[in-house]
C-alpha cells in the first residue's frame, strides 16, 4: 500500500474509534495486532483494545479524534492526534463522571501490513488527567465527608442538654468527649413530678450523620414518653421502643439505660435497653454492676423491659458511661476493658471527682500519641456525704 493508502486507513481507524464502530475495528486491526502501549493490568492483544474502546464510548459522549498532523515512513504513520470528549456517562478507570469536557493530545505510531494495522505506539496525557481526576473527586469527597461531620456534630451537641440539674444532697457530673468521628453518644436529664430526676445515657449505631439524627429522634422521644410516664423506667423504654422501629433504619439500633431518682430517699429505679451496665460505688471500695435485662430499642417489636430498684446510701455514687471509654486501645492493641473500669471505680478515693480519675488513667493507658475511636460519655451521679 502507499503512503497516502496507509494514512487513509489510520484516519479511517480513528473514525472508528470516535464512532464505536466495532465491527469496522474489527477489519482494521490485525488478527495478532499487538499494543505496545497498555497500561498496567491491560492485555495488549487485538481484543483488549477493542474492548477499551467500547468501555471509552461507555463513559464519554461526543467522542472526536482530530488528526492535526500525519505523516508516514515505510510501513509506519505517524499521527499526531487531539481526542476531545465529555466524561458524563460511567465510571472511567476509577474516576466518576462528572460531566467535564476532556480534551488531550498524543502522538501514535501504526504499523501497516496487508491492509491491517499490525501494531500501535502511542503517547498521550490521558494518564496524568485521570490521576487529576481523581485526586479531584478524592478532595471532593473528604470535603463532603468533613461536611456531613460537622453537620452530625451540630446535631449531637444540640442534642446534648445545655444545663446539668442541680439536686440537694446530690452531685452530677456530666462528661462529653467527641472523636474524630461522630457517634451516636448521647445523654439527658428529665426533670419529673415530685423533684424526682430521670438520667439517660446511650448510644445509637453507627456514626455521621445517620447516627446524629438517630440519637436527636430517641432524645426527643425519651423526654416525651418519661414526661407521659414519669416514674416507670421499664414503660419509658417500651415506648420508645415500639415509636422508634418505624423511624429508624432497620440495620440500625439505640442502647440506652434509663434511670429515674427520688433525691430525697436516695431510691433509684432503673431499666436497660442493651446498654453498658452502670457501675455502683459503695462502701467498703467495691463496685456493683446495676444489672437489668432488655433488648436494644428499634430492634425488636413488643419488648419488655426488666425494672430493679435499689437505694443510694450517703457517699455513695453511680457511672453511667458509653463504650468509648472500656473499648479504647493502647499501642500494644490492648483493650481498657471493663474489668479495669470496675477495679479503678473500687479503688477511687472519695473526694476526687471520678471523671478526672478515670480520663487520667484512660490518657496513662493509651500513651502519647492516642487517636481516639469513639466518643467517650460519662455521666456520674453522687450522694454527698453529710
Amino acid at each position: 500500500m502507499s503512503a497516502e493508502a496507509n494514512k487513509a486507513l489510520v484516519r479511517s481507524f480513528y473514525e472508528a474509534q470516535a464512532e464505536g464502530d466495532l465491527d469496522a475495528l474489527k477489519e482494521l486491526l490485525a488478527p495478532n495486532f499487538i499494543d505496545h502501549s497498555v497500561l498496567p493490568g491491560q492485555a495488549p492483544d487485538r481484543e483488549s483494545y477493542i474492548r477499551g474502546v467500547a468501555e471509552d464510548q461507555a463513559a464519554f459522549s461526543d467522542i472526536r479524534h482530530i488528526i492535526e498532523d500525519q505523516a508516514a515512513d515505510g510501513d509506519k504513520v505517524i499521527s499526531r492526534v487531539t481526542t476531545r470528549g465529555t466524561h458524563d456517562r460511567n465510571d472511567f478507570m476509577g474516576a466518576v463522571p462528572t460531566g467535564r469536557k476532556w480534551e488531550m493530545t498524543g502522538i501514535a505510531i501504526h504499523r501497516i501490513s496487508g491492509g491491517r494495522i499490525l501494531e500501535e505506539w502511542s503517547e498521550s496525557g490521558g494518564p496524568q488527567i485521570l490521576t487529576q481526576q481523581r485526586l479531584e473527586q478524592e478532595m471532593r469527597e473528604r470535603e463532603l465527608l468533613e461536611h456531613e461531620l460537622k453537620v452530625a456534630r451540630s446535631i449531637q451537641q444540640a442534642s446534648l442538654p445545655k444545663e446539668v440539674p442541680t439536686l440537694v444532697d446530690w452531685q452530677i457530673s456530666p462528661y462529653y468527649q467527641p472523636a474524630r468521628e461522630v457517634g451516636g453518644d448521647f445523654y439527658d436529664f428529665h426533670l419529673l413530678s415530685e423533684d424526682q430526676l430521670g438520667v439517660v445515657v446511650g448510644d445509637a449505631t453507627g456514626k455521621g450523620v445517620p447516627a446524629a439524627l438517630v440519637m436527636s429522634t430517641t432524645c426527643g422521644m425519651l423526654q416525651l414518653a418519661a414526661q407521659a410516664l414519669d416514674s416507670s423506667p421499664g414503660e419509658v423504654l417500651e415506648r420508645v421502643n415500639e415509636t422508634l422501629l418505624s423511624r429508624i433504619p432497620s440495620n440500625m439500633f439505640v442502647t440506652c439505660f434509663y434511670a429515674i431518682l427520688d433525691p430525697k430517699s436516695g431510691r433509684l429505679s432503673y431499666a436497660n435497653a442493651g446498654h453498658d451496665l452502670p457501675y455502683l460505688r459503695c462502701g467498703g471500695g467495691e463496685a456493683e454492676e446495676l444489672r437489668a435485662r432488655g433488648m436494644p430499642l428499634g430492634l425488636m417489636p413488643e419488648m419488655s423491659y426488666e425494672e430493679k430498684e435499689m437505694v443510694l446510701d450517703t457517699g455513695e455514687g453511680i457511672l453511667f458511661y458509653s463504650d468509648g471509654l472500656v473499648e479504647a486501645h493502647n499501642p500494644e492493641g490492648e483493650m481498657f476493658g471493663f474489668p479495669r473500669l470496675r477495679a479503678l471505680i473500687a479503688q477511687h478515693a472519695e473526694g476526687e471527682p471520678l471523671v478526672e480519675f478515670l480520663m487520667d488513667k484512660l490518657r496513662t493507658f493509651t500513651g502519647e500519641g492516642w487517636e481516639q475511636e469513639d466518643d467517650i460519655t460519662l455521666v456520674t451521679l453522687q450522694r454527698s456525704t453529710q
